[in-house]
């Protein structure tokens, strides 16, 4: 497995933090586990599908962790062993909340926009888009099979949200970190077989709902230049109203997703159909601010009443890609997703 790179300190400086904080120095703990932050959010992430449930689960792992590094040995690295805590720490609140779903998920798509009876799914626990300022670069080794960045696609997500807690964490933990099936089963506190079957099982499932390519490879092929007329000439389209610049941006088989509403869109006729009758005339004036969600081009929307006062945050809206035009459109509704990506509740 590739290991972390502490930068700046030595073996001996990590040593001596490691003598103190088993003394019971929370800042030399502090300062052993800062590099490892972002890579083990994004792990928690992959495993709980919200940024929100991995910013706590990530703190109760480090505490757990502070509290128990009397156990730790140093027969491994630092880093398998955070990452042994995390995944724990993951998969016991998977155990007590369940999987996270998308619309998708719930039911058909609607051949049209509802424009009634679609009050949002309080009820339902929802996948939610993830900050790429919070991706660690580069962590995994080179036997990893899925690229960091690729483990974070929405679609990688989403599907891992369809398996059981122990084929999620085995699958992130072999597939992404490039770990052994001898070094998951001591995580997981199973066997090699369990492991290996557990694999088997979760490989099958991802390799139905994930597209051949990925969002990274599609983009490297697109081009920053024609990434950027998409994003900006959708969010031209919906400022100004223009259907038929949207429906120039889209796939055949388009899909518009927004929860926590429970309803959905698939087909470029049902999705234009919706952008006329909600975005396009319900929403007066519309502002927004680019920014990037799940290693894929993402947009942060706000809404006003008119164009000179207050916007507030609508969503934010995650594209994928399929050629060189849109083929998914992931709106998430609520202000509280703001926050992570360090964006504004309103534009003045």
């Amino acid at each position: 497995m590739g290991e972390i790179s502490f930068g700046q300190f030595t073996d001996a400086a990590i040593d001596e933090d490691l003598a103190l904080a088993r003394g019971g120095d929370d800042a030399a703990f502090g300062r052993l586990v800062a590099p490892l932050r972002r890579e083990l959010r994004a792990h928690c992430y992959r495993i709980l599908g919200s940024v929100h449930d991995a910013d706590d689960a990530l703190q109760d792992a480090l505490l757990r962790a502070w509290r128990g590094l009397a156990r730790f040995e140093g027969r491994g690295s630092l880093r398998t062993w955070l990452y042994t805590v995390a995944t724990r720490t993951c998969l016991d609140v998977v155990a007590a909340r369940g999987k996270r779903a998308m619309p998708v998920d719930l039911g058909p798509a609607s051949p049209r926009a509802v424009l009634d009876g679609n009050a949002p799914r309080t009820e339902v626990a929802w996948l939610g888009p993830f900050p790429d300022a919070g991706l660690a670069a580069g962590a995994a080794g080179p036997e990893a099979r899925y690229e960091q960045r690729e483990a974070v696609e929405l679609a990688f997500v989403a599907a891992c949200q369809h398996l059981p807690g122990n084929q999620r964490a085995a699958l992130l933990l072999f597939e992404v970190l490039g770990l052994s099936a001898a070094e998951i089963a001591t995580i997981m506190d199973t066997s090699t077989t369990s492991v290996n079957s557990a694999l088997a099982r979760a490989r099958r499932v991802v390799a139905q709902r994930v597209p051949a390519r990925t969002q990274q490879q599609t983009l490297r092929t697109v081009g920053d230049a024609r990434v950027r007329e998409l994003v900006t000439g959708f969010t031209a389209a919906l400022e100004q109203g223009d259907a038929d610049a949207l429906v120039a941006l889209l796939t055949e088989d388009v899909t518009w997703s927004m929860p926590p509403l429970a309803a959905w869109y698939r087909g470029r006729e049902a999705v234009v159909d919706f952008a006329v009758q909600v975005p396009m005339t319900r929403c007066p004036s519309w502002r927004h601010l680019l920014t990037s969600a799940n290693s894929q081009p993402a947009v942060a929307f706000y809404v006003g009443a008119d164009a000179a006062g207050p916007h507030t945050a609508w969503s934010i809206t995650v594209l994928s890609l399929r050629g060189d035009h849109i083929a998914e459109i992931a709106s998430f509704l609520d202000a509280d997703h703001f926050p992570p990506f360090g964006l504004p509740a309103s534009l003045p």
